[in-house]
């Protein structure tokens, strides 16, 4: 192994950054998160760290409003401290890569390079594609490996290692576990010339997650790795469940012991029975079609089948938001790319049924029940059908699901979705399968069936940390994993390739991007990141839902204002407009606080849209507190405001007080805020009468066949007349002639 030639000089340059690689970056200790809900924010440039969120308008001074106790334990930022569910139990492999140094001192300036985004481009010196044509930009780690690595074996191809095994993997199926332990050991011995022993022992005892870089020396050979995680290998435990006991051997408590110490983790279960009952009805067993994945074994017997029991089409059936919408096109992509079934409207002829669920309107649980009638009665009449409940219900129900409606094959949470293939191999096998229990997630190798041609969906972040009063989302997410920033734009790269011409970054708390990493990255990092790498010429625009106030920074708004494909659209959920009513919801930030992310926002980008949700009739919402929301609302004028009336969520703190709104006062106050959210965007729109603007054309409008729809940078729905084959994924310059709340309508302007 050789030291590069230009290591030294360019260490010399790294000698004197500013930018110091220190254990609070990246710990391989376990982290915790603060303990009470006012301790500063995780985010350091986060702006509503400037006031404290104790601060309160006058409205919550007042005598008659109670102050819940809402302060409770956080989540541990990691999500392998933060999972119940134990890492060396579900973690099987890494593929890794890595870049070998001398000394310390030179992984420390390495680390510090790589965070600036790759050797070359942090100083000054001309970029040089890789073999496989990515630059230093695109791939820094690579670059960082062909620049300063040591080993003459991977440098060349960005420090690739490959797949390494974990030797301290605990399979809970005694057949994985056999041969795992003899693949680990081979495996982890064809790269011992790159990857000695016990540097493959530390990468895992340091529990990393894909997109994680590592610091670590080898007392073996006295030489310093930097190992970047590209991915993990997570095998499906058949047989696991956490429960609300702490966990053991962890050293994090997640103990749920009353409401006010509620943590909203979750939890779940693995199982897989494999005798099932007879069904009520004709009392016959559960028959399910045969699932072949091509080029498999079990493909060569297909000829001699009964055509009737192999799954040829399948029906995808969604609610909820964009996050359920986007994985039904991952769960789409499994089903047709993995397993090759062809989708059907039809669900009633439907070989496999998946219900994809959401749990956060009221009555929710009861209209998946409700929905699961029809296909449980094509199952209780004998036909060969598989059906998958997937989504938040699914998490929330768990095996109780089972218990209620037997004829359900598979349930499973949104952690699994990309494991759909292979849970639906068991059900192939006639076994009825859980998988809900908590776990990290891997990337998805198969490519989501996107349902528009023009803009797509891409997750950046899953799950959250927050622990919102009213909130099911954490308890049926899960805790936050971000991906890591090749990941998604690689995914961005293939979207570009496809002609896609605008791209939605998705994440339940979006800001919180980056923090669970090793070393942290922020969404800052993430949007300059994508806005320099995505070609010119392809995907022209780039949004994001949803951020959250008490972690949104400055250098948010200063990438929307400066960043040319980064659209002026900014949604940020306020909730309610009184401080006390915040605080009890535990939210983290107050008026006042919101109100300065605003005005920040304004000042920075004052063409920008700004939209946000609320909710009315919060436990012990008085008329003095509904009043306050009004009076935000007054102050800010959304351009778009989704508006919701408080329900009661399962395993959520504010559902168990006693001082709930009744559902007249609810709905009255839900129609204010509706009518004056709907003035608000009606003049809002009206600031475009006359304007020529952007719009990125994206569909035939439905009502008329003579216009087409599309949007505007800040996400105004614009008609006008056009031919939707011409115009299909175009950006036109388009006169505004008519303002309505929530659309504009147009002409084109030189054609």
């Amino acid at each position: 192994m050789t030291t590069p030639p230009s290591l030294l000089l360019i260490l010399l340059a790294c000698a004197g950054a500013a930018l110091s690689f220190t254990a609070d970056t990246c710990s391989h200790a376990p982290r915790f998160s603060r303990t009470h809900l006012w301790s500063t924010t995780t985010t350091e440039d986060a702006t509503s760290s400037s006031s404290s969120p104790d601060a309160s308008s006058s409205s919550s001074s007042s005598p008659k409003r109670e102050q819940k106790n809402v302060a409770g334990t956080w989540f541990p930022v990691r999500p392998p401290d933060a999972l119940p569910t134990e890492y060396n139990a579900v973690v099987r492999g890494a593929y890794v890569r890595h870049v070998l140094l001398e000394t310390e001192a030179m992984a420390d300036a390495g680390m510090a390079a790589y965070l600036k985004g790759g050797m070359m481009s942090s100083f000054g010196r001309t970029s040089q594609p890789s073999e496989g044509g990515a630059s230093s930009d695109v791939d820094p780690f690579g670059a960082l490996a062909r620049d300063l690595s040591a080993c003459d074996q991977s440098r060349h191809e960005g420090g690739k290692i490959g797949w390494v095994d974990n030797p301290t993997y605990r399979s809970g199926n005694e057949e994985v576990k056999a041969s795992s332990d003899t693949d680990a050991s081979l495996l982890n011995e064809a790269v011992r010339g790159l990857l000695p022993p016990d540097i493959i022992a530390k990468i895992f005892q340091s529990r990393p997650k894909g997109g994680d870089v590592l610091k670590l020396s080898s007392e073996e050979t006295e030489m310093w790795h930097l190992v970047r995680i590209d991915d993990i290998h997570v095998d499906y435990q058949p047989d696991s469940s956490t429960s609300a006991a702490a966990r053991v051997g962890e050293g994090v408590d997640t103990t749920r012991s009353s409401t006010s110490d509620f943590v909203n983790q979750a939890m779940g279960t693995n199982k897989v029975i494999t005798s099932r009952a007879k069904l009520k009805g004709l009392g016959i067993l559960p028959v399910s079609p045969k699932i072949v994945r091509p080029g498999s074994s079990s493909d060569d017997s297909v000829e001699s089948a009964d055509a009737r029991s192999i799954a040829k089409t399948y029906h995808i059936a969604t609610t909820g938001c964009q996050m359920n919408v986007a994985d039904s096109e991952r769960l789409a992509g499994v089903l047709e790319n993995n397993l090759r079934l062809k989708a059907t409207d039809a669900s009633s002829d439907a070989d496999v049924v998946v219900l994809n669920t959401c749990t956060i309107r009221d009555h929710a649980e009861q209209k998946v029940y409700d929905a699961l009638g029809p296909h449980a009665a094509r199952k209780r009449r004998g036909e060969a059908v598989a059906i998958v409940v997937a989504g938040c219900v699914a998490q929330q129900e768990g095996e109780a699901l089972l218990r209620r409606v037997p004829e359900v094959d598979v349930v499973m949470g949104p952690q699994y979705t990309g494991r759909l293939g292979d849970l639906l191999e068991g059900v192939g096998r006639g076994h009825q399968i859980v998988a809900t229990d908590p776990t990290l997630i891997s990337e998805d190798m198969s490519q989501p069936v996107r349902g528009h041609a023009t803009r797509a969906w891409v997750n950046v972040i899953h799950g959250c940390n927050e622990h919102c009063t009213y909130c099911v989302v954490p308890g049926v997410r899960g805790v936050e994993q971000s991906r890591s920033m090749e990941s998604i734009l690689q995914e961005c790269l293939d979207l570009a390739e496809a002609g896609f011409k605008e791209i939605t970054l998705l994440g339940q708390n979006i800001d919180a991007y980056g923090r669970d990493m090793m070393p942290k990255r922020t969404f800052a990092d993430l949007l300059h990141y994508l806005n320099k790498n995505i070609p010119e010429g392809t995907i022209e625009r780039v949004r994001y839902v949803t951020s959250h106030p008490r972690y949104f920074s400055d250098r948010v708004i200063d990438a929307v204002a400066e960043l040319d494909k980064i659209c002026e659209c900014f949604h940020m959920p306020f909730q309610a407009g009184d401080d006390t009513v915040l605080r009890n919801m535990r939210r983290g930030y107050t008026f006042d606080s919101y109100m300065k992310i605003i005005n920040k926002i304004r000042a920075k980008a004052p063409d920008a849209s700004i939209c946000g949700d609320v909710i009315v009739g919060f436990p012990g919402e008085s008329d003095e507190a509904f009043e306050r929301t009004l009076d935000l609302m007054r102050k800010v004028k959304f351009d778009n405001l989704n508006t919701f009336a408080y329900s009661q969520r399962p395993n959520t703190e504010a559902a168990q007080w006693g001082d709930q709104i009744s559902d007249e006062v609810k709905s009255e106050r839900l129609q204010k805020v509706q009518r004056l959210a709907t003035a608000h965007a009606l003049e809002r729109s009206q600031r475009y009468v006359g304007k020529a603007v952007e719009v990125l054309v994206e569909e035939r409008n439905p009502r008329n066949m003579e216009q087409v729809m599309g949007r505007t940078r800040q996400g105004r729905q614009v008609f006008f007349d056009g031919e939707i084959d011409e115009l299909m994924g175009s950006l036109v310059d388009v006169e505004i002639v008519e303002a309505r709340p929530w659309s504009l309508t147009g002409k084109i302007i030189g054609r």
